[in-house]
């Protein structure tokens, strides 16, 4: 367990130690929620999304020992995930995303394309938000972390992630009323 203890005035602070077992059910217990925020922050890329995510987890192994526990596994992968994608991000790249090979590899056809349409008009809207906005709107609605947690995994203050949150649905609602009008 981490733990903090006073040396003459001074904390200290002790690193967890995880088995590479404890690791493995650790990243199991994260990999749905984090391959899903990756995917919609890569606008649909499931193949980017994936890539980021296997890159956060070698990172987060490679850093196990930096771990201390003073937030939940699932917020430390996050944020590695979240810097991930910040770094690949800035770097220009196609941007097209390769629908066959989706079609190939989750299944979705032009049969199943009905139960996606559905949320078609919300994705783009998301898709069309600011870097920071969407991660705040998809960490908070998408995997119910609290404003708390999501400051950590975006590394910056509560009121920053809270006028994100506003101005993100502000937004989307304009977005999404304007989508509703045509």
């Amino acid at each position: 367990d981490s733990c903090q203890s006073r040396t003459k005035g001074r904390t200290k602070t002790h690193r967890l130690s995880m088995t590479e077992k404890q690791f493995i059910d650790e990243i199991s217990a994260v990999q749905e929620p984090l391959r899903r925020f990756l995917c919609v922050l890569c606008g649909g890329d499931a193949f980017t999304a994936d890539d980021i995510a296997q890159d956060a987890c070698m990172k987060a192994w490679l850093a196990i020992g930096k771990f201390r526990g003073e937030s939940k596994f699932s917020t430390y992968i996050m944020r590695i995930a979240y810097n991930c994608w910040c770094s690949r991000s800035s770097k220009p790249q196609d941007s097209s995303i390769d629908t066959d090979k989706n079609v190939a590899r989750y299944g979705i056809s032009p049969d199943s394309a009905d139960e996606h349409f559905k949320y078609q008009s919300l994705y783009k809207a998301i898709s069309e938000l600011n870097p920071n906005e969407k991660a705040a709107i998809l960490l908070f609605y998408m995997e119910d972390k609290e404003i708390k947690e999501i400051a950590v995994i975006m590394d910056m203050p509560e009121g920053t992630v809270k006028s994100l949150l506003s101005r993100g649905r502000t937004k989307l609602k304009i977005k999404l009323q304007d989508n509703e009008r045509f």
